[in-house]
Parts: C-alpha cells; structure tokens; sequence
C-alpha cells in the first residue's frame, strides 16, 4: 500500500469500503448456507438414520426437530438484530452452532441428539433474517441489485448444490461432514461479522418496548404448524392425535398471536401489513413460486431416487451442470433485464418457465433418466433466476419502511414455513396420488384376466431358469414391481401437474400487482423495450 493510500483513509473496492462489505458477504453467506444446510440434511437423512442407528420414526422427528427450531427463531430475528446488533445476534450463534456441529457426529444418546439438532435449529435459523437490512444500510445503491440477486437465487442454488454435496458426503467423505462443514463456515461468518461491523451499544428504547409475547407466540405457532405438517404424512394426518394437537395447538397460538397484536402499544408485526395491495399480492406470488418450484427440490430428485433408484451421487452433476451452473451464469442477465424492464414483466417471465416445466414433466414415462430431465433442470433454473428477484423487488418497493419489522417476520413465513410446509404437502399429495392409481392400476389386474396371464407367462418363461416354481413366484414379483412403479410413474405426472396449476396461480396474482411508486429499483427503458412501453400507453412516470 503506498502513502497515498494510508493519506485517503480505506482501500475501497468499486466504490464499496472493506468493512460494510464483509458484513454484506457475512449475511449473504449466512442465507445461502442456511437453505444449503437444511436441504443438505433432508437430502442425507436416510444415511445420518444409519449413522446414528435411528428407525425411521426417530430419524424423522430428528429433521422435525431441526427445521422446527429454526422457524421458531427466524422471525424475529430482525427485531434482535436491530436492538442488539449483528455482532452479538450473527458472529456469538455462528462459533456456538461451530461447536454444536462438532459435537453432533460424537453423539449417541438420542436424547442428546434431539436436544443438539434443536439448538442447531435454533442457531441456524439466526443466519438469514437481517440480510436486507444489512444490504440496504452497508452497500451504495448500485450494489443493492446484485445483493438481492444473489440472496434471492439462493434457493434453487442450494438446491442443487445440496444434492451434489449429500452424494459426495455419504459416498467419499462421510457422513460425519454434513454436519462437520460447519465447523469450518460457521466461524468464517463470525470473523466477516467481526470485521465488516463496528461494536454498537443495545438499543434500549426498543427493548424496552419489546413485544416478547407476540414474538413467542408467533414463532411458536409456525413451528408447531410445520410440525403437525411434516409428520402429517407419516403418521396419518387426522388419525394421529401428536398431529391433531400440534396443528390445534398452533391454531390456537396464532390466534393468540393476533389478538396480541391488536392489543399490544407497539405491536411487533402489525398484521395490516399484509393489507396493503401490491404487497398481499406479492407475497402471495411468492409463496406461490415457492410451491411451484418444488419441482426442483422434490419431484425431479424423487423420481429419480424412487422410480429409477438412483442415489444422489448418481445424478448430482445433473443438478450441477443444468442447474447451479446456469443460475450463476443468469444473474448478470437478469440484473441488466431488471434495471431496464418493469419487475412484474420479470417475474411472469419465470413464472412462465415454471409452468413449462409442468407440461415437460406430464410427459414423463419410467423409461426417463438422468439425461432426459436436462431441459426440465435447465428451465427450473431459469425460473429461479428470473422469478423470485423481481418478485423482492416489488414487494422492496411497495413496503413501507417503518414497519421493516413486520415485513420481514412475514418474509420468513414464506421463506422457510411455505418451502418446509410445501415439501410436507408435496409429500402427502404424491403419496395419495400413487394410492390412487395403484388401486385404479389393480382393478386391471385382476385375477384371471388373460393379458395379466399371458405376461405372467411370459415373464415366467424368461425366468424359467430358475425352476418352474421360483420363476412363477419371480414373475409374480415382477410384475407387482412394474405396476407399483406405473403407480409412482402416475404419481410424479400429478406432482407435476400440480406444479403447473401453482405457477399459473402465481401469474394470476401478478396480474393484479399495480406499478410500485418511483424509487431506487424503477426501471430505466431503452431502445425497443422504451418504444413497446410507449405502443403500451405506459406514461414516463417509471422514470420520474
């Protein structure tokens, strides 16, 4: 560095001063790393359950548990940030969940198991909260696009990243990894923290002032609806009473929740929030993009594991290639489309490849594999590029910015109850479905019937190798194999339909969205796209 430099104060990088920039990259980390981690374990749960020695039941009250403790915290997590800062709410939770991942591996007392995985939860669910607020405040205008992009395309990033990283884990490293990873993120976080944020004293005011009741009450509630949820489809929705009371129990929280806040002097997430126009709507579209693109997360991956039996190392560097490769290679593009192209044409644009992707997957047949879903995963990322960015954008520019707060608390209601309860529901709707058609698919096989006879032969015959009586019963097998797979096969063709029928939804609730107000993410026209907005009636308020 020369003298010059220690004469003028800090080196910057592109106009962005080193300490507000490693707070950005902190909480840009945190929020990929928290989607990545969740996706990660979900995707690894059936090989930790071995790990561990866990039945079933346990392995999945493990992830409940988990995911669980993480809704719990989230919401409120910009309100503790504002009032004791990112110091004491992101760098302490990352070295103590550093720790907490280091330890879970050692462990094999269930119980202590459960307990980690909750404050694991808990400690990750600190990680993604505040990212807008410290985008805003640390980074120069210019940059806020970029912030947002990368924030937003998170999701189907994670994805597929996670995908591949639970095949390289389970089959190379091992398992010990999918927690282990943190211990070496974790604290990277903390010192970004440490470095890009300045010590700052409480905020008394607001602590005094604090709605500890309408936080508690409203954290609690959504993770006991994802609870009753997640187990729903393991334990028989309405004939299990666990998944009675934790749905009745987080009915009753909510209500409790919303009567605090009609009560409260100073409500924590004022609930008229959510009564403004382009907002409702905007946040319906996002949760609408949110159920679509399971697609990505849970239908292209189960298909291939259930139908094709293929483990995630098998078809990882599919997810990778024509998914997380492309959605970095878009960002760019899709920055310059926003900054010159209103963001509600954007987001119908990926809503659009969202529901492509629908139709693509009605084709299905078992004879798919790994190569044939390249289209479906390359179009996936387009959707996940161009959908949810502009969709932040929207709801950015339309909020108001005294009640931050209360925004944000909705925001992670979509972000992490509307994934995790999608999946849930996803789940239960491709389990009925493939009830259904197998029943439909058995009443064509009955006993007797001479096309089911002359296969059984056929079959036999081919297996004849084996002795007239062990090929029959193996002609048997098989051929309750092929029709349980047709009934699967059927199933993921309704999922995809579903996925359709959701993007569609999504399109119409952008429809309604008006022009935002002039601000900082108004769109500045050019060439043919100013010429279409003129041949369009659109006056040159955008620009104002």
């Amino acid at each position: 560095m020369s003298d010059d430099d220690d004469r003028h104060g800090p080196v910057s990088f592109g106009g962005i001063t080193p300490q507000p920039l490693f707070a950005v990259a902190a909480v840009v980390l945190g929020s990929i790393f928290t989607n990545y981690d969740t996706r990660l374990i979900g995707y690894g749960l059936p090989d930790l359950r071995g790990a561990f020695s866990l039945s079933f039941d346990e392995g999945a009250w493990l992830y409940t548990a988990s995911v669980g403790s993480q809704i719990f915290v989230a919401p409120a997590v910009v309100w503790l940030v504002t009032t004791f800062g990112l110091r004491r709410i992101l760098a302490v939770p990352s070295l103590l969940f550093a720790v907490v991942s280091y330890v879970i591996p050692l462990t094999r007392n269930y119980e202590t198991l459960m307990a980690l995985s909750i404050v694991y939860g808990m400690l990750l669910g600190t990680f993604v909260p505040a990212t807008f607020m410290i985008i805003f405040r640390h980074l120069p205008k210019q940059w806020w696009l970029w912030a947002i992009a990368l924030y937003a395309v998170r999701v189907g990033l994670t994805q597929d990243i996670g995908l591949a990283a639970a095949g390289l884990f389970a089959a190379d490293l091992g398992w010990q990894w999918f927690y282990w990873q943190g211990v070496v993120i974790a604290p990277l976080m903390a010192l970004l923290v440490y470095l890009g944020t300045p010590p700052c004293q409480i905020n008394r005011g607001l602590l005094r002032r604090a709605d500890w009741a309408g936080m508690l009450l409203f954290g609690a509630s959504l993770s006991m609806f994802y609870a009753g949820l997640d187990q729903g489809n393991r334990l028989d929705w309405l004939g299990s009473g666990i998944v009675v009371g934790l749905l009745a129990g987080g009915g009753a929280l909510f209500m409790a929740f919303l009567v605090n806040e009609i009560y409260a002097g100073d409500p924590w997430a004022n609930i008229n929030v959510l009564f403004k126009r382009n907002v409702g709507l905007g946040l319906a579209t996002a949760l609408f993009y949110t159920l679509t693109s399971l697609s990505n997360s849970v239908l292209v991956p189960g298909f291939l594991g259930t139908v094709t039996l293929l483990r995630p190392e098998q078809y990882g560097s599919l997810m990778l290639a024509y998914g997380a490769l492309p959605i970095l290679m878009l960002i760019p593009l899709s920055i310059v489309v926003l900054r010159h192209f209103d963001a509600r044409w954007v987001a119908a644009f990926g809503l659009s490849a969202f529901a492509a992707v629908g139709l693509l997957g009605m084709q299905l047949s078992s004879d798919w594999a790994p190569p044939d879903f390249r289209l479906i995963v390359l179009l996936l990322s387009v959707g996940q590029v161009f959908t949810l960015t502009p969709v932040i954008l929207t709801l950015v520019a339309n909020s108001d910015s005294s009640r931050a707060t209360a925004f944000s608390a909705y925001i992670q209601v979509i972000r992490v109850v509307g994934a995790e309860v999608g999946v849930a529901l996803m789940t239960t709707w491709l389990r009925v479905r493939e009830q259904i058609h197998s029943n439909y698919l058995g009443l064509h096989v009955a006993d007797g019937d001479s096309e089911v006879s002359h296969r059984l032969t056929a079959l036999a015959d081919h297996l004849s190798d084996r002795g007239a009586d062990a090929a029959s019963a193996r002609a048997i097998q098989v051929f309750s194999e092929t029709v349980a797979r047709e009934a699967n096969v059927l199933a993921f063709i309704d999922g995809f339909s579903l996925c359709f029928w959701l993007a569609i939804t999504g399109l119409f609730c952008l429809c309604w969205i008006t022009r935002a107000p002039p601000g900082p993410f108004t769109p500045a026209p050019f060439g043919f796209a100013k010429a279409l907005l003129r041949r369009c009636g659109v006056t040159s308020a955008t620009q104002a």
